[in-house]
């Protein structure tokens, strides 16, 4: 993933000269992650900015910047770090465009890597998406696969709107084909990843790659799962989500992020609403624990694996 990101935003810019970079760290040395290596060279520093620890200085000085008619992509170094810069998204860039009446685009991307599995301290490994979903005026998407990661982020660059772009840090190492010709499905569009018949698993982001190794584990004991990657958080494709529900008669949630007020629940609830005749079984959600992200050696307990989602599909079907 961190290879397809990279040709992604390399891509994206030489199709518009109104792309440029920011962030701590991304030019000399191309990220923490090596996800912007190379274009700072390729670019130049007035395209790819190295900026000063200051996330509210960078997510504000992006906000001038599209107003101006730039397309400014934002690195949020860690998950964790963005909270200074939480006023300037959430007061100020969420809601420009509606205060403008819609005579103003706010063509801004922030791209935030996020969630656990990497073995890192605190500040490091949250899963704060919840908080920018629940936000109106921002968009919000998560790539589960390289593929998806190298055309959801031109996507998002394109879009008029601002993107929260989470990436999941956990992909950013395993491998993948990447379809250079063509995105599969558009940006805010869900997609049924693995078929099956018996219950629905809905996740995103590095938790779909969870939810696929359940399936598997499932179809040895003869259990047929099927496996929604939901790729957008906001707004959220909940056709495909639906279609599966009804088919099914059963969904378990899941996610890296705490339980209470999240995306599992909003996914829950709407299936709930939407598909409430076709239930057999309640909704059920897997979730990391209502409590902060723990100390790297206690990850193991706080993030949901495989056997958490097979203890949840095993309590849907003995309903």
């Amino acid at each position: 993933m961190v290879k397809a990101l990279n040709a992604g935003l390399r891509q994206a810019m030489l199709d518009d000269p109104r792309v440029l970079m920011m962030g701590e760290d991304i030019g000399r040395l191309g990220g923490v992650f090596r996800v912007t290596e190379g274009l700072q060279p390729e670019f130049g520093t007035d395209r790819v900015l190295d900026t000063p620890l200051a996330e509210s200085g960078i997510i504000g000085t992006a906000i001038g910047l599209a107003m101006h008619g730039f397309r400014p992509v934002c690195e949020i170094q860690f998950d964790g770090f963005i909270y200074p810069g939480f006023d300037q998204i959430t007061s100020q860039l969420a809601k420009l465009t509606n205060r403008h009446e819609g005579q103003l685009s706010m063509p801004l991307v922030i791209r935030v890597p996020y969630g656990g599995h990497i073995g890192a301290v605190e500040h490091h490994q949250e899963s704060p998406e919840a908080y920018f979903a629940h936000t109106p005026g921002l968009r919000a998407v998560s790539p589960s696969t390289p593929n998806d990661a190298y055309w959801m982020i031109q996507e998002a660059i394109a879009s008029n709107d601002p993107v929260m772009f989470f990436e999941p840090k956990s992909r950013y190492w395993p491998k993948g084909e990447v379809d250079f010709s063509s995105s599969a499905v558009p940006l805010h569009a869900s997609r049924v990843v693995r078929t099956g018949t018996d219950v629905t698993l809905v996740g995103h982001g590095a938790m779909v790659t969870v939810l696929l190794q359940a399936a598997e584990l499932a179809a040895a004991e003869g259990t047929s799962v099927e496996v929604v990657d939901l790729r957008s958080l906001s707004p959220v494709d909940y056709g495909p989500v639906v279609e599966s529900v009804r088919k099914t008669g059963r969904a378990v949630v899941a996610q890296e992020a705490s339980g209470f007020a999240s995306i599992g629940s909003e996914i829950a609830a709407t299936i709930t609403e939407r598909a409430f005749y076709s239930l057999e079984a309640p909704v059920l959600r897997v979730s990391g624990f209502d409590t902060p992200f723990p100390p790297a050696k206690l990850e193991g307990l706080f993030l949901p694996d495989a056997d958490r989602i097979l203890e949840a599909v095993d309590r849907s079907l003995a309903y």
